[in-house]
């Protein structure tokens, strides 16, 4: 039996996740084919921009600031035209981030993203990053 190209949704997903560890170049490429041109993106992204051209300017910053970036797949769960992927993210906080300047602390975050498909791709993304670790982390606020 010859073998098939894997284009279910997670197979759509490992692929961008697969991209992360390649640089910003390829982040953006993939982005261009795993995500709708005007994905609706459900999370706070700061730069004001939408659709993929706003996922491709988060990256430069994370990648800048944390630059050996390392984003873990945990769980992903697949229904219908859904996806749940949960990541542990880690880091060296080594350039400015969010108005902080490079502290040189490792961090360790958690994130979680729910993606709907449409026509092979990514149309819509809801993204719950746990910030206040972040920034916990990074010395900006106070807590355990």
């Amino acid at each position: 039996m010859p073998a098939t190209q894997d284009t279910s949704n997670k197979a759509i997903i490992r692929r961008f996740h697969d991209a992360l560890g390649g640089g910003v170049e390829l982040i953006w490429q993939t982005i261009d084919e795993v995500f709708a041109p005007d994905v609706l993106f459900h999370a706070p992204v700061p730069t004001g921009a939408t659709g993929t051209q706003a996922l491709k300017q988060v990256w430069p910053v994370l990648l800048r600031a944390f630059p050996d970036l390392q984003v873990t797949v945990e769980d992903v769960i697949e229904e219908r035209d859904k996806l749940v992927s949960r990541h542990t993210v880690s880091g060296t906080h080594l350039g400015e981030y969010m108005g902080v300047p490079p502290t040189g602390k490792a961090i360790v975050y958690n994130e979680v993203f729910i993606c709907r498909f449409a026509n092979g791709r990514v149309a819509e993304v809801w993204g719950f990053v746990d910030v206040l670790s972040q920034m916990r982390q990074l010395g900006l606020v106070g807590g355990p």
